[in-house]
């Protein structure tokens, strides 16, 4: 039972305490190839990514603010500041993206679990590395206007934005559901 101390470790870093120094090449390399071991039927490999960093994060902060703008005149400053700011506290944002294959034998529900296990795999990487991080999604992730602006293709949809960076400090831990109330057994 001692291998289950690191699962049992994890933890989301929020993104506003991520900072420098982010994963090199050879890092991000190592965090994507441990990422994409995950089930996957058909080996259809239905998701990609998209990294965004430096003065992308900025442009893509400005994006939002504009489109928030648009979803909504009467949007408070505040709002729209804070969409502004999203992707700018963490150095590296993975934007996992689901690439899907409709009508395939393997149904798409299936193909979307493959997707979100890359995403928490992607966090039990960054943290192997020694790396905060923490899955968002948000009003951005859902909205066509944004997913275009970031290049998807009409089968493609966000599943999380993956923000990675070094944390200012410790997570904290948080009460977490008791496993044996959720369980029960299955009788014919």
């Amino acid at each position: 039972m001692n291998d289950l101390r690191f699962l049992r470790q994890r933890r989301s870093v929020p993104s506003r305490l991520l900072g420098e120094p982010g994963p090199d090449a050879a890092q991000l390399q190592a965090m994507l190839a441990e990422a994409v071991r995950v089930p996957d039927h058909g080996k259809l490999a239905p998701w990609r990514f998209l990294a965004i960093r430096g003065d992308a994060r900025q442009a893509l902060g400005e994006a939002l603010a504009r489109r928030s703008r648009e979803r909504d005149p009467s949007a408070a400053e505040s709002g729209v500041e804070k969409d502004r700011q999203r992707f700018l506290h963490a150095p590296l944002i993975i934007t996992v993206i689901a690439h899907t294959t409709p009508g395939h034998k393997v149904p798409v529900s299936e193909q979307l679990l493959s997707g979100g296990a890359v995403c928490f795999a992607l966090l039990q990487a960054a943290q192997a590395l020694g790396f905060g991080a923490q899955w968002l999604t948000g009003w951005a992730a859902y909205d066509p206007v944004v997913c275009r602006h970031l290049g998807l293709a009409d089968n493609e949809s966000v599943l999380g934005f993956i923000h990675i960076g070094t944390p200012a400090e410790a997570a904290p831990e948080r009460q977490r559901p008791d496993p044996a109330a959720l369980l029960s057994e299955w009788t014919p």
